[in-house]
């Protein structure tokens, strides 16, 4: 099947592109929605710049679509986006949706809308299971925003790894933090993975902390062989 990935280059747009390779599709292109509204409701913002890289990292071609991310409003643009891609002939869209009814709902309707089918692999999958079945497989991905009790500056570009699990299994306990970051708490980068033929190297980067939560912005990155 021909199909497209709504991607972000956080953890759970990668796994989604991943499930599809995995799954033999045929994945024509990685759809990007850059909002210029920081509150954006449907989509990332943090790095979303990021995504040209990545495109390139796993040399699949990158569909770029602004949006002003007015709620509701900015599911227009993605509409026109899903226009265009279904004339290109993609049949399917892959989404990373977790748990986030909001999202997948309103997606869903408009691929109903359009003729394109919506597949959200992982969705309500364990949190636990899934960041671990992340790393097992050999993403690389760090931390590029926090927005929740619990996680300080410290977190701020941090790698993801079986040790930070464990430490974020200790604040969910105390604050409730979702495992997978589904609820907003955090906002993910991925530098390296299977499916990448190059790897990203962050050349320099800005950490912007604001009383209780932080962003981590790449100002300048390159491909390197692996």
């Amino acid at each position: 099947m021909k199909v497209a990935v709504l991607f972000s280059g956080g953890k759970d747009s990668v796994m989604a592109l991943y499930n599809a390779i995995n799954n033999k599709e045929d994945v024509l292109y990685l759809l990007s929605i850059k909002s210029r509204n920081d509150e954006s409701y449907m989509f990332h913002v943090p790095n979303i710049h990021m995504t040209d890289l990545i495109s390139k990292a796993v040399e699949i071609p990158l569909m770029t679509v602004e949006t002003d991310g007015i709620k509701e409003e900015e599911l227009n643009d993605l509409e026109d986006a899903f226009l265009k891609l279904k004339n290109y002939g993609v049949e399917a869209i892959y989404t990373g949706a977790l748990y986030s009814t909001y999202q997948k709902s309103r997606i869903e309707k408009l691929g109903a809308k359009i003729g394109l089918k919506v597949i959200s692999p992982f969705w309500h999958v364990d949190e636990v299971e899934y960041m671990n079945y992340i790393i097992k497989e050999g993403f690389k991905f760090i931390i590029c925003g926090v927005f929740a009790e619990g996680l300080d500056e410290s977190w701020l570009g941090r790698t993801i790894d079986l040790k930070a699990i464990d430490e974020l299994k200790k604040i969910n306990k105390k604050y409730h933090v979702n495992l997978a970051f589904e609820g907003g708490e955090a906002e993910t980068l991925v530098l390296d993975g299977p499916i990448f033929k190059r790897k990203i190297e962050i050349i320099e980067a800005d950490k912007k902390w604001n009383f209780d939560n932080g962003l981590y912005i790449v100002k300048k990155a390159e491909l390197i062989l692996k």
